[in-house]
């Protein structure tokens, strides 16, 4: 057994090498990063913070009236918010917010033009489909040490391990979106003289609406399934209650906090959830 380990492939090593001279020589580069993250936190921080609860509480209710047309969905939202308020953690859910918000303007900003351009290259996405398996299956926790190594502890930090954690959803669904247009479609729209991008604008984007908005919907799930995770690396929010509940062993706060949680799943859920009519 000891000669077969004297064989052993250095993957562990390897990969240490890799971080330690990124780390000497990427510095300036994830500092940049790491500002850009900081203040597009800090904005969608300040704004969901600055205001009075009920101001934000009305605009939410305003744009799930104006997605979903639909009262019922409206009142699940308010009575969702006000079990928030009354459990007291409006301040938890807004900093959980603004890791969700800010994970879905990078995954979107980033999983949306590459969703795009594999799928107008079969050959590319097969080849880079095993690196999308592989993001979504390497346990969460490895995540974190390099964005420790590279951007610290807090927000940031938490912030890089939700993307990447998150960022295939987007690229999949749009991927999805896009090479499903039907083919009469896009033969209709050449035989007009529509350039490729009138075809992208007109044609594939509308028809791939649905399914990117899902893949908006998945990423803003699987952004809040993180916000435990984020915590362990200084992320406030949500996180924060349930690894205290965690390490004290108590019940009830656990319980609490999960329930918050769940609750605001379910909120962004149905302001969110875009059928095909």
């Amino acid at each position: 057994m000891d000669e077969f380990l004297e064989l052993k492939i250095p993957v562990g090593k390897t990969a240490k090498l890799v971080f330690d001279w990124l780390k000497i020589n990427g510095s300036g580069v994830f500092d940049t990063m790491r500002g850009g993250m900081e203040a597009l936190i800090d904005a969608i921080l300040f704004v969901l913070q600055t205001p009075h609860p009920f101001v934000i509480i009305v605009c939410f209710l305003a744009l799930t009236y104006f997605l979903q047309r639909s009262w019922k969905s409206t009142a699940i939202v308010f009575f969702g918010f006000m079990f928030i308020l009354n459990q007291g953690y409006w301040d938890a859910v807004t900093q959980s917010l603004t890791l969700v918000l800010s994970a879905c303007v990078v995954c979107m900003g980033i999983g949306v033009p590459i969703g795009i351009a594999l799928a107008h290259r079969p050959r590319l996405y097969a080849s880079i489909l095993p690196v999308l398996d592989l993001m979504q299956t390497l346990p969460t926790f490895v995540y974190l040490i390099p964005a420790i190594v590279f951007f610290g502890i807090g927000m940031v930090p938490g912030l890089i391990a939700t993307v990447i954690f998150v960022l295939p959803a987007p690229i999949r669904l749009t991927h999805l979106g896009i090479s499903s247009t039907p083919l009469p479609l896009l033969e209709a729209a050449t035989a007009f003289g529509a350039t490729p991008w009138q075809r992208l604008w007109k044609v594939e984007l509308p028809y791939a609406f649905v399914q990117i908005m899902a893949g908006l919907n998945q990423t803003i799930m699987l952004s809040l399934s993180m916000v435990v995770i984020a915590a362990l690396v200084g992320a406030d929010g949500l996180g924060v209650p349930v690894v205290r509940a965690l390490n004290s062993v108590n019940t009830a706060l656990g319980f609490e906090s999960g329930m918050i949680i769940v609750v605001v799943a379910i909120l962004l859920d149905r302001m969110l959830r875009v059928s095909r009519k």
